[in-house]
C-alpha cells in the first residue's frame, strides 16, 4: 500500500484549519498529513497540537516555524519531509478551504499512472470563483506563461498538485529558484524539462470563507519577472 502524505502550510488560518484537517481525513484516512506554520499570531499552530492530542492515531505532523518564511520554503521543507520520510505521494493544498479535499481520491487515482498531477481552475470541468478583476488577472496571466514558455498545461499557479516521489527522482523542490508564487509556476517548468508525464484534472476554486488572502500584489511583478528569467534561459 502507497504512503500518502498531503501537506498545507499555515499562516492565521485558525478559522480553517480543524475542517481542512476533518475533511482531509475523510476523504483518506490512511494518509498521514503534514502542516508547516509561520507562527500565526491567531494561534493556528495551538489549534493544531490540540487536534493531534486529541487524535486516535498518530499520522498528523506540525512543524512551527519561528517566522513568516514564505510560502515557497514550506513547499520545498515538505518535499524534503516526504523524501526523508520515504512517502511515495505528495499531495500538497492550501489551508483555506479554497481547495476541496473530496479531489485527493482523484489524485490519488491518477497519480498511480503518472510523475505529477496538477488541479486546474482552467481546464475543461474547472472553475474559478475569484473575484472578477482577481479572476482576469489569474486566467491572463496563466495564458501569458502557457504561450511565453510554450508550455502544454492550462494552469500554473494552483499550489493543489501531487508528486508521484518514486518516479520523479531526478526531480527535487530545492532546484526552484523562484521566490513567492511564481515557484508553483517554476515549478511546472522544471517537471517539463524533466520530461516526467503529467496530467491535469479539474477543480473547483473556492473564494476563502475566513480570514484575508495573503497574496501581495509585489507577485504580479515577481511572476511576469521570473516567466521572462526563464524564457531567456533556454534561448
Amino acid at each position: 500500500m502507497k504512503k500518502i502524505l498531503i501537506f498545507t502550510a499555515t499562516y492565521n488560518e485558525k478559522n480553517n484549519i480543524q475542517k481542512v484537517i476533518s475533511k482531509i481525513k475523510k476523504k483518506c484516512n490512511r494518509a498521514n498529513i503534514l502542516v508547516v506554520d509561520d507562527n500565526s499570531p491567531d494561534g493556528t499552530a495551538e489549534l493544531v497540537k490540540k487536534i493531534i492530542k486529541k487524535s486516535k492515531n498518530n499520522k498528523i505532523k506540525l512543524i512551527v516555524r519561528n517566522k513568516k518564511k514564505g510560502l515557497d520554503t514550506a513547499h520545498k521543507l515538505a518535499y524534503k519531509y516526504a523524501l526523508e520520510k520515504k512517502f511515495d505521494y505528495l499531495i500538497t493544498m492550501d489551508a483555506d478551504l479554497s481547495h476541496d479535499p473530496a479531489e485527493i481520491p482523484n489524485f490519488l487515482k491518477y497519480l498511480s499512472n503518472n510523475d505529477f498531477v496538477l488541479g486546474s481552475r482552467y481546464m475543461k470541468g474547472g472553475r474559478n470563483e475569484l473575484s472578477f478583476l482577481r479572476f482576469l488577472l489569474s486566467y491572463f496571466g496563466n495564458k501569458f506563461i502557457k504561450y511565453t514558455l510554450n508550455l502544454d498545461f492550462t494552469e500554473f499557479t494552483s499550489a493543489y498538485r501531487g508528486f508521484n516521489l518514486k518516479k520523479m527522482k531526478k526531480f527535487n523542490l530545492r532546484m526552484i529558484n523562484s521566490n513567492g508564487y511564481s515557484f508553483f509556476m517554476e515549478t511546472i517548468y522544471q517537471i517539463n524539462k524533466f520530461k516526467y508525464k503529467s496530467f491535469e484534472i479539474p477543480i473547483i476554486f473556492a473564494t476563502r470563507k475566513q480570514g484575508k488572502s495573503k497574496i501581495p500584489k509585489i507577485e504580479i511583478i515577481r511572476t511576469l519577472f521570473n516567466v521572462v528569467r526563464l524564457y531567456f534561459k533556454d534561448k
